[in-house]
């Protein structure tokens, strides 16, 4: 993953999240970004399954994603999300690029949404115009 035109994170330990109709999300540790990358914020939002979410500025190379990652410190239980509590999501949009085994990213559409679509994910996909009521 790349931002500034650095390498900001480069792991094979990530988790991936499956949604209804979203492509995956993928989570990586939060120790495999160098120190000053993410930048914690204040703000969270709530999602019923994975809990309260805390978010991060995303800086590198100069440049400054605002609340361009987020995290899930104290996942909610009985949903098999706990392994998000040390783990980090970033919004491939605002990313230089990100890359799932070799492969380019590209993003799903809309404000909200951080999934990584990859050449094999077909939608369609929530996040697009119209889609808010699915």
């Amino acid at each position: 993953m790349r931002l500034g035109g650095q390498v900001i994170a480069d792991t094979t330990d990530a988790v991936r999240v499956l949604e209804t109709s979203h492509p995956p999300v993928y989570y990586l540790p939060l120790d495999s970004f160098p120190a000053g990358v993410l930048v914690p914020v204040e703000g969270t939002s709530f999602c019923e399954f994975k809990g309260e979410a805390h978010y991060f500025d995303v800086v590198a190379g100069g440049v400054v994603v605002t609340r361009g990652g987020w995290t899930y410190p104290k996942p909610a239980g009985g949903w098999g999300f706990e392994s998000l509590s040390t783990r980090v999501a970033l919004y491939p949009r605002h990313m230089d690029s990100c890359e799932v085994n070799g492969e380019q990213v590209t993003f799903q559409d809309g404000d909200f949404y951080g999934g990584w679509i990859t050449p094999q994910i077909v939608g369609p996909f929530k996040g697009g115009p119209v889609t808010a009521g699915w």
